[in-house]
């Protein structure tokens, strides 16, 4: 005898297509979404909701940065999918948030791939169709029911999570102001806190025109990049900082660049106190500094002794209009002194100097003798010779001078006897009174001058 079958038995021996996937959203509702109970939800709370408004709450406790309200078209970016993933296996999707939202299919295809692989959770449903803004409800429903009871695989590649807005940037380059035109503005941007992530720049000027900036990666500990960028126009910068693509801290800045100070490399400078040699201790010398065509600019002179020291030096630093400048300065020491020279706050061509100074200078210790510079004996027409010792009279030019009875100068000559040890000689070819003036460093060495009568 044959089984006695209902109508809708029947039917659905028959193959009723509808009556079937009826059933199995019945047995759907009942056993995954109805009867289990999930984390964070209260027993009591869950009898007073239907399964659509359960499943809806539990996900909406999962993702409160998201406004899910429903179970298609907040769907349809592929974002939630990832966010959701993640949320359940953290680093599993950590940059979701950073997703092109213009590549939905691709994004759901992650999020899915990483929940089938990692979460257990089976693909019921493809990511072109949770995408699709006509897709079923009943669908998107039981793919996402399978979630709360979701468990972790071992071995899952988690990774960090970004957050590009704890990626912070410092540095002149990114102030409100004190940037100036044509001069590199730099500054960094450290990302330790943010994750995984390139960092890049974007500068616009008051115009509108955008370039991006250089970066450089440190591949240090702290992560960190250093970026710069050359503004080319005075006004209010906009500097867009994105890490991962995303903006960072207090990103864009606004910079205000202002009118250039100035060109060093305009500027020169010239004068004794510059020589690499001749300048001795305890003696006052000076250079220039000339600024005409440059611009506007700050003109300061460090200059370090022989030690190290800065600021021990007694200097003084004059305008003489004309856009010329003259430094005085008076060094104690022997040795090379460094003098920097800088016109708005940039070293002008050739700074710093390198100035050896020399053993100060002591007169008092040379001495001259010989038969030329005797009040009398000298002959006419007799060579006269006398000899200059300056040994331990520190350093200093020797110039001698004889002056014949009528005011000329006679010719002198001068050699060199090694240690310090000088001998000149004059030809007197006329009676009468001669003077022999001597100096050491341009000061008069004792008895100097010498008067001789022939």
């Amino acid at each position: 005898m044959a089984p006695d079958f209902s109508p809708d038995s029947k039917a659905i021996v028959d193959g009723n297509l509808k009556l079937i996937l009826g059933l199995i959203w019945t047995l759907i509702l009942h056993y995954s979404i109805s009867m289990p109970m999930w984390d964070e939800e209260d027993d009591e709370e869950a009898k007073k909701q239907t399964p659509k408004q359960r499943l809806l709450g539990w996900i909406q406790n999962k993702l409160p940065q998201l406004p899910i309200t429903n179970f298609s078209k907040d769907w349809q970016s592929g974002r939630a999918l990832g966010a959701l993933v993640d949320s359940c296996a953290p680093g599993l999707c950590p940059d979701w948030d950073s997703w092109d939202a213009s590549k939905p299919v691709n994004n759901a295809r992650e999020a899915m791939q990483q929940a089938d692989d990692w979460l257990g959770i089976p693909q019921v449903i493809t990511p072109e169709e949770i995408v699709d803004p006509n897709v079923d409800e009943h669908s998107v429903m039981t793919y996402l029911s399978q979630f709360p009871k979701a468990k972790l695989k071992p071995g899952a590649p988690l990774r960090p999570k970004l957050n590009p807005k704890k990626a912070r940037a410092y540095g002149p380059g990114i102030e409100p102001t004190g940037n100036m035109v044509k001069k590199k503005a730099e500054f960094t941007v450290e990302t330790i806190s943010a994750g995984q992530g390139e960092v890049l720049v974007y500068v616009e000027d008051p115009a509108g025109h955008r370039e991006e900036a250089k970066v450089i990666a440190n591949n240090d500990k702290n992560r960190t990049f250093s970026v710069w960028y050359v503004p080319k126009v005075t006004g209010t910068h906009k500097v867009t900082v994105l890490f991962a693509g995303q903006h960072i801290a207090k990103s864009p800045f606004e910079v205000n660049v202002d009118k250039s100070l100035g060109d060093a490399t305009k500027v020169s400078a010239q004068g004794p106190g510059l020589e690499p040699m001749g300048n001795i201790a305890n003696k006052s010398t000076y250079f220039d500094i000339f600024t005409a065509g440059a611009g506007l600019g700050e003109v300061e002179v460090v200059i370090q002794d022989p030690r190290g020291g800065k600021g021990t030096v007694e200097q003084q630093l004059e305008d003489k209009g004309n856009s010329t400048y003259r430094c005085t300065y008076k060094p104690t020491l022997e040795g090379t002194y460094t003098i920097c020279i800088t016109f708005g706050s940039m070293p002008i061509p050739r700074s710093p100097y390198m100035v050896t100074v020399g053993q100060a200078c002591n007169p008092n210790v040379c001495r001259a003798v010989g038969r030329g510079l005797q009040p009398k004996g000298v002959r006419v027409k007799e060579t006269a010779d006398f000899k200059v010792y300056t040994q331990g009279a520190g350093s200093g030019e020797l110039k001698v001078t004889v002056k014949g009875p009528k005011g000329l100068e006679e010719r002198v000559k001068q050699k060199d006897l090694g240690d310090g040890v000088y001998g000149f000689e004059y030809f007197p070819t006329v009676p009468g009174n001669y003077t022999v003036t001597i100096t050491w460093g341009g000061q008069h060495i004792p008895r100097s001058p010498f008067e001789e009568s022939k």
